[in-house]
């Protein structure tokens, strides 16, 4: 089914000038992102650094990842609330302070409260940038909006992978992380003096209380949207296997139980972040034109990813053929793009002034997932003896839970959305000329 192609009544116009600012918001979210996967490439030197096993190392991530998930619904508050503006530079402080401290920690501690520290900033950037779009650009753009901004966060995770690595093991630890955290001023600098909430003439209406009461109603309405919702588990269901992969324990399980080198890893990261750069291209696309390619695709990834999890875990010897890593690691790349049609079922089901909040909702899930997930990988790989085999077999009791939890709620999902596109027709045709 194709999706309608409507106007509503003060739809933003877009154009060059929506173009230039929504830019300056995702150019915050792709430096976050950086910072949020630089530790995917230095697990290793992390471990030696501050000489932990990796239940320890884990913890980073796991850290980081609960400070981002239990930012979310606090942030879409506040983005509803405060802009996107004040919101995107409280982050940029944060996050840049993080990485600071993350390049200057004399201890296991200071690195953890650093880690945490990024994870709060980080928590501030994609929502304000999905909020930055809707107030931009035309509704009938939104999912090729996200598919974009997604693009451009794992473009940032490509030049953490690629760039910081290199600089990790030519100029050092504490050089390379501090000299990356210059990237957080420069973005700064840009929003400060460019960035605005929305166009002239779009302003939102101003709600009439901002107390506890209309805090626990934008949560209550939001979280009451079957969209809502399917938008959270299909975000859970689909986004954690490439993130535990790319955040942390993708290095380490192609060297450690596969056998490669560290420039061949890394290769291997990078397959993932451009596919999912390819792939988000032509996931926006589809979701645009045809609303009705969204849970067939979800579902899809998510088979997909299974079967080449599945398959690898499962390949007799002891390691797989370099051949179905490479389509592994390709299919990972999917994941991202489908983690993103959970906005484009959360986004329809709730009006202008709860978007914040229904997208903090929705993108918890593939963070909560991907925290449980990292905990699990390194708790069974110190209980097994560093048997990958068995800490990534947790992937498929994740997967099951989601898939479970997509199909309950896709029907009233389906049932709410039109009912919302009928009256939306119908205020259409009804406002004046």
């Amino acid at each position: 089914m194709s999706a309608p192609s409507i106007s509503l009544p003060g739809d933003p116009p877009g154009g060059r000038r929506a173009v230039a600012v929504w830019s300056i918001g995702v150019a915050v979210y792709f430096v976050a992102v950086i910072f949020r996967t630089s530790l995917g490439v230095a697990g290793l030197d992390a471990a030696d650094r501050f000489h932990v096993n990796a239940s320890a190392l884990s913890t980073f991530s796991i850290l980081q990842l609960l400070v981002y998930a239990g930012m979310q619904i606090p942030v879409g508050l506040l983005v509803d609330r405060l802009g996107t503006k004040k919101v995107l530079a409280i982050g940029v402080v944060l996050f840049t302070a993080g990485q600071l401290g993350f390049a200057f920690s004399p201890s296991y501690g200071m690195a953890l409260a650093s880690r945490a520290l990024l994870g709060c900033g980080d928590a501030m950037t994609f929502i304000s940038v999905l909020r930055l779009g809707s107030r931009w650009f035309p509704a009938r753009r939104g999912p090729l909006i996200a598919q974009l901004a997604g693009l451009v966060g794992m473009a940032g995770n490509l030049v953490s992978t690629l760039l910081l690595a290199r600089l990790l093991h030519g100029i050092g630890w504490t050089h390379a992380f501090a000299g990356s955290a210059l990237a957080g001023v420069v973005v700064l600098v840009l929003l400060l003096l460019f960035l605005k909430d929305h166009p002239e003439g779009h302003e939102p209406e101003p709600a009439s209380h901002r107390g506890t009461a209309y805090v626990r109603r934008q949560i209550a309405e939001s979280w009451r949207e079957p969209g809502t919702r399917l938008g959270l588990w299909v975000h859970f269901t689909t986004q954690f296997p490439a993130m535990v992969f790319l955040l942390l324990w993708g290095m380490p399980f192609l060297v450690e139980a596969q056998g490669l080198t560290r420039a061949t890893a890394g290769e291997l990261l990078t397959l993932v972040v451009l596919s999912n750069m390819a792939i988000g291209l032509v996931y926006g696309q589809i979701v645009a034109r045809h609303h009705g390619a969204r849970l067939p695709l979800a579902l899809g990834t998510i088979a997909a990813t299974a079967v080449l999890w599945a398959t690898t875990l499962a390949w007799p010897g002891e390691r797989a053929p370099m051949g179905l890593l490479i389509v592994l690691c390709a299919v990972l790349g999917a994941c991202g793009p489908a983690s993103m049609i959970g906005f484009d079922f959360a986004r329809p089901a709730n009006p202008p002034e709860r978007q914040g909040t229904a997208s903090g909702i929705t993108n918890m899930g593939g963070f909560v997932a991907s925290m449980t997930t990292l905990f699990a990988v390194g708790v069974l790989l110190d209980a097994t003896g560093d048997d990958y085999t068995v800490a990534f077999s947790s992937v498929f009791v994740l997967q099951a839970l989601g898939v479970s939890q997509i199909l309950r709620l896709r029907g009233r999902a389906a049932r709410r959305e039109r009912e919302r596109l009928v009256t939306s027709r119908v205020e259409a045709v009804h406002v004046p000329a």
